[in-house]
């Protein structure tokens, strides 16, 4: 198992336990049953709903990008990681610019091409543009389940 993967799942059951949490003490505020406490609750419900729902929607997407990686790298289509990278890991800003540039433009002459956005999304991500590079994945994704849907 990969330590980002174990970082997630750590970071995910200790947000599940706060969830938990957050929501007995909603439970016990609309059991209390003045007027307030009761309205309260239910406002504190909605946070545990929220955070099930946002976790919820991460894990899909890693699980659409595992899959696009793996049908790319089946295909022959997946770049090798090349940058070059600082002694403690990070990619050279001037190369990652360049990838994005690469990226940007393979995007720009094919829209419709979800392995183009799958490669934008991860030279966003060694921008370390973390937004944008869900943004370019989500369409990513959205484009590969058309296309999938399509065929």
């Amino acid at each position: 198992m990969k330590r980002g993967l174990i970082g997630a799942v750590l970071v995910t059951a200790l947000l599940v336990v706060y969830l938990v949490a957050v929501a007995g003490r909603g439970v016990a505020l609309i059991g209390s049953g003045q007027p307030i406490g009761v309205a309260l609750g239910i406002a504190v419900l909605v946070l545990p709903v929220l955070g099930v729902v946002l976790v919820a929607r991460e894990w899909w997407l890693a699980h659409q990008v595992q899959q696009m990686a793996d049908e790319l790298a089946a295909a022959g289509g997946l770049d090798s990681d090349t940058l070059p990278r600082s002694p403690g890991g990070r990619v050279d800003r001037d190369a990652a610019d360049a990838q994005f540039g690469v990226a940007r433009a393979a995007v720009e002459a094919s829209p419709e091409d979800w392995g183009a956005w799958f490669r934008l999304g991860f030279a966003y991500d060694a921008a370390r543009d973390r937004r944008r590079a869900r943004e370019a994945l989500r369409t990513a994704a959205r484009l590969h389940r058309e296309a999938r849907a399509v065929s």
